[in-house]
């Protein structure tokens, strides 16, 4: 399967700034284990809001998408909410942080972090 194929049959698409970020990160950890983890909680202005944090452990029910040696895991509870969503990582005026580029959002807060279904 090429990466092409791949990356159109996976849920997720991780943004190549998302990657390098990532890398970047882990190099300077010196934790070759290290994975980003995108979660969805409740909460937030608009209902349900995005969580990211770095994780060594892979849960059994975790989907990873794995991308030029870094991975990014997702939790059978958020899999739902992130289907055919896009991580990315953005610098600009209001600092740099991972997003995410959700179409199943139907309405999205002015914070970035906060959507609804």
């Amino acid at each position: 399967m090429s990466v092409v194929q791949q990356q159109m049959a996976a849920p997720f698409f991780f943004s190549d700034n998302a990657v390098a970020k990532v890398r970047e990160l882990v190099e300077e950890e010196e934790n070759p284990d290290l994975k980003l983890r995108v979660f969805v909680t409740g909460g937030g202005c608009s209902g349900f809001q995005y969580g990211f944090s770095f994780d060594e452990n892979q849960e059994e029910d975790d989907t990873v998408i794995e991308r030029d040696g870094v991975k990014l895991l997702v939790d059978a509870m958020s899999y739902q909410y992130l289907v055919g969503a896009t991580i990315d990582y953005q610098e600009g005026l209001q600092g740099s942080q991972f997003v995410v580029q959700n179409p199943n959002a139907t309405a999205t807060c002015g914070c970035g972090s906060s959507f609804s279904i």
